[in-house]
Parts: C-alpha cells; sequence; structure tokens
C-alpha cells in the first residue's frame, strides 16, 4: 500500500496533503536513467579493461603468435641481410679487383632499400603493418640477391675472358731493351729538354738508334697514326679495351693505319725524333680510363725480379726528359 505524507501548511494551519509536480517527477526518473547508464559504462569498461572476453582472448593471443613469428622472421632476415652484405664486399673487394671492374654501387643492388624502423616499434603494430614490414624486408633482400646473382654472371664472363684480358693489358716493353741500357727518363716530373722547367713527363723515354723498331705492348686496334702536330711526332695510339689505351711518340715512321687490328709484339713504326724531341727515342704512355699510369709497372712478361727491380731505380732516378 503507497505511503501518503502530509506537511503542515504555516497558512491554513491544517495537515495537508504532500502531492509532487510532475515536472520533478520527471526530473528524478531522467536523472536516475542517466546515472544508471554512465554506471554501466564504467562496469562495462572496466570489465572490457580487465576481464576480457573469450573471443578476445583468443585474439590477442593469435596476436601474441604473431609477434612471436615476427621476431623469428625479422632475425632470420637481419641473418640473410649480414650475409649478403658479406657477399656484395667481397664481390667488390675481391673478384671485382682481381678483374679490375668497376665495383656496383648500393643503389644498383636494391632502388627501394630503406632503413629498418625501431624494432620497439613492432609492439604497437597491427597484423596488416606487421605483413607489409615482413614483406619489404624479404623484397629488399630479392632485389639485391637477383642484383648480386647478375654480378656474379658478370664475373664469370670475366673469368671466361681472363685470356683475353691479360692479352689486351700492356705487359712488355715497346722495344728491345734485354740489357736495360735502353731506359733514358722515367714517370714523373723532369726537366724539360727545351724550356729548361721542370714538367710533368707522363710516360717513359727509350733511347734507341733511329730506325730501332717498335713494338705494341699488347692486343688492341690503332686508335691514332701520325703526325698530329701534338708534339708527339709521328705517333701511334693503341686502344686494347678494358679502358687501356697506349701511345708511342717521336717515330721516324709509322706502319700501321687508324681501325688496323695489332698483336702483342708486332711492329707499329720505328724509332725517330719527330716532333718535340731532343734525340731519337721512343715515348711511351700507358693510360687506364683517361688517367696516365707508370709505365714501368707493365713489363711483367719479359722482365725478372732482378731486373724489374733495377728498371724501376734507373727510372726513379730525376734527370732530363728527351721531349
Amino acid at each position: 500500500m503507497k505511503k501518503i505524507k502530509y506537511y503542515y501548511n504555516t497558512n491554513t494551519l491544517r495537515y495537508e496533503k504532500l502531492e509532487t509536480p510532475l515536472h520533478v517527477k520527471l526530473l528524478r526518473v531522467l536523472g536516475f536513467m542517466s546515472a544508471a547508464i554512465v554506471t554501466s559504462i564504467i562496469i562495462v569498461s572496466v570489465a572490457y579493461r580487465y576481464f576480457p572476453s573469450t573471443k578476445e582472448k583468443a585474439l590477442m593471443q593469435y596476436n601474441e603468435q604473431l609477434q612471436e613469428r615476427y621476431w623469428v622472421l625479422d632475425e632470420q632476415v637481419a641473418k640473410m641481410q649480414q650475409r649478403m652484405i658479406q657477399l656484395e664486399e667481397r664481390d667488390n673487394d675481391i673478384y671485382r679487383t682481381i678483374f679490375e671492374a668497376n665495383p656496383i654501387p648500393d643503389s644498383m643492388r636494391a632502388k627501394d632499400m630503406a632503413q629498418q624502423k625501431e624494432l620497439e616499434m613492432v609492439a604497437s603494430m597491427t597484423n596488416y603493418e606487421l605483413e607489409n614490414s615482413i614483406v619489404h624486408s624479404l623484397r629488399n633482400l630479392e632485389n639485391r640477391m637477383a642484383s648480386q646473382e647478375k654480378s656474379y654472371v658478370e664475373i664469370t664472363s670475366f673469368i671466361k675472358n681472363k685470356e683475353q684480358l691479360l692479352a689486351c693489358t700492356p705487359a712488355i716493353q715497346p722495344v728491345s731493351n734485354s740489357d736495360l741500357k735502353r731506359m733514358a727518363s722515367g714517370f714523373g716530373y723532369r726537366i724539360d729538354p727545351v724550356y729548361k722547367t721542370v714538367k710533368f713527363h707522363a710516360g717513359l723515354d727509350f733511347a734507341a738508334p733511329q730506325g730501332t723498331p717498335v713494338y705494341a705492348t699488347a692486343n688492341g686496334a690503332v686508335k691514332t697514326a701520325g703526325n698530329l702536330g701534338n708534339g708527339y711526332g709521328n705517333h701511334v695510339i693503341l686502344n686494347h679495351g678494358y679502358g687501356y689505351e697506349t701511345l708511342y711518340g717521336h717515330m721516324y715512321k709509322v706502319k700501321v693505319r687508324p681501325g688496323e687490328r695489332i698483336k702483342r709484339g708486332e711492329i707499329i713504326g720505328w724509332v725517330g725524333s719527330t716532333g718535340k724531341s731532343t734525340g731519337p727515342h721512343c715515348h711511351y704512355e700507358v693510360h687506364k680510363n683517361g688517367r696516365h699510369l707508370d709505365p714501368v709497372y707493365f713489363f711483367y712478361n719479359d722482365l725478372s725480379p732482378e731486373q724489374f727491380d733495377r728498371l724501376l731505380k734507373m727510372s726513379s732516378s730525376s734527370n732530363q726528359s728527351f721531349d
């Protein structure tokens, strides 16, 4: 039975029945409902946070397994990357050095290579991000291995062509010099015979009587033959390939023509004193990719170690050049 409440009315001096207005009742109902909803939300949030459902537990366990697998794969990828680095260094520092080939830059081995993100970020990655990270690393390795495989194919071709490479590398003296008495001036800064100033001498001078045969020091093709008015007089430039060129200057007469194929040891002309020269001699230069090299290091085919040591000392002595 509903209780009836009364209150004392001081105006009428009587007890009157207490009646609650409708808007007050509505406000009380709304307040109760709001408090109940807020309380429910708090309870549900706490429950979901600290008491996950069976499905959530399964998903969390699966996510942990994925992360563990990622760590294993990441470790394997790191080992594979380390092996690739060793292979690339071996390729550049050993194989390509032996065959005098230019090293392959990393940009060619993996055009889209990028630094891996910090490992501590893995824990916050989604499954999609983990998959993308693994795919990116494997694609990186795939690109690098493909490029490395191409490099080894190229090196294999170098091995097959090693005999040709050796035949095209300057290896003998340009004039007969078995007694080593024809070395007149070496490579480096020497006194110019005309201007009497110190100038860079880009080759070796072999003093010999006019008409002494001049020999090609390696297989190649004649690039230049004749007098171009550049101070070398009658001279020949041979292109040997693999970046090598040789120059033979101040000849009395040139025997070969541009474009002609020449073998090592063939006569290409005869010693003279044409051009800027103070006496009969053969001025001999060796170029590699446009850079002047000391020719004394390219006489390994016709000299013993003792002869080479003697020739090296003669070429390094400071004196006046013939041109």
